[in-house]
């Protein structure tokens, strides 16, 4: 049956989750893996949800296998992170989106969608935010401006900002210029600084992702590589093309 397996009894109070599911530039899982090593948060629950593929996931110097999507916490900030190691398949997508954000409306969390957007930067990245329920003041209170011109956002980050639509549910999704074919570490600190700690109320330092935006856009180049496979796994956001 597809849930999510809280392994920590510990609660946490009305938290705010940061989704990182792998996208164009990889800016969420970016984000979302650096906060996790930045507050060394722990590992709090498996996503069992259909539409990811049953594998075992092994990191480095680790004997023990672990759930490629799983959900991290903090619970002195009252933050959780979702690390995705694999992309969701676009026909699962929407079965996916009803089991997590089901279990997001549970917790009362309010989630960050976070999404890139192709551009060929002449400058720093631009960032834009959208709101679902009554989420929106959030933006206003944090000066996060509407995106410019019509879109939307595919994929699964796109399933889960759909069914937080339709269900009424207060979530935040934004929207960051990133690069269309390889990691982008200046997008996703971009995100960082103007849209999740403001919103999130958290201080997170992110010197190491200029520092070391070569090797982490290298890190991933090989996950990158197979979004670009993918096609249509990719959550991204994407101009209407009119109006």
């Amino acid at each position: 049956m597809a849930h999510v397996d809280v392994h920590d009894d510990r609660s946490l109070e009305s938290p705010v989750l940061i989704e990182g599911l792998p996208g164009v530039g990889l800016v969420g899982k970016i984000a979302t893996d650096h906060l996790v090593d930045a507050f060394d948060m722990s590992y709090y629950a498996a996503c069992r949800c259909d539409g990811l593929p049953d594998v075992a996931v092994y990191h480095e110097g680790s004997q023990s296998v672990e759930p490629p999507v799983r959900i991290y916490a903090d619970h002195d900030q009252d933050l959780l992170a979702l690390q995705s190691d694999v992309p969701v398949s676009p026909s699962e997508a929407t079965e996916f989106a009803a089991c997590l954000s089901g279990w997001i409306a549970e917790q009362d969390a309010l989630p960050l969608y976070l999404s890139g957007l192709p551009a060929d930067k002449g400058g720093p990245p631009e960032l834009h935010g959208v709101a679902t329920g009554e989420a929106g003041d959030l933006l206003e209170e944090h000066d996060i401006t509407a995106p410019p011109q019509s879109g939307f956002v595919s994929g699964p980050t796109g399933n889960l900002l759909s069914r937080a639509e339709r269900d009424g549910l207060d979530s935040l999704g934004f929207v960051v210029e990133s690069n269309a074919q390889f990691p982008d570490p200046e997008a996703a600190r971009k995100l960082l600084i103007d849209a999740v700690a403001p919103v999130a109320g958290i201080d997170v330092d992110t010197q190491k992702l200029v520092d070391q935006a070569e090797e982490i856009a290298q890190a991933r180049q090989q996950l990158a590589q197979q979004m670009g496979q993918a096609g249509d796994e990719s959550s991204q956001a994407q101009p209407i093309g009119f109006q």
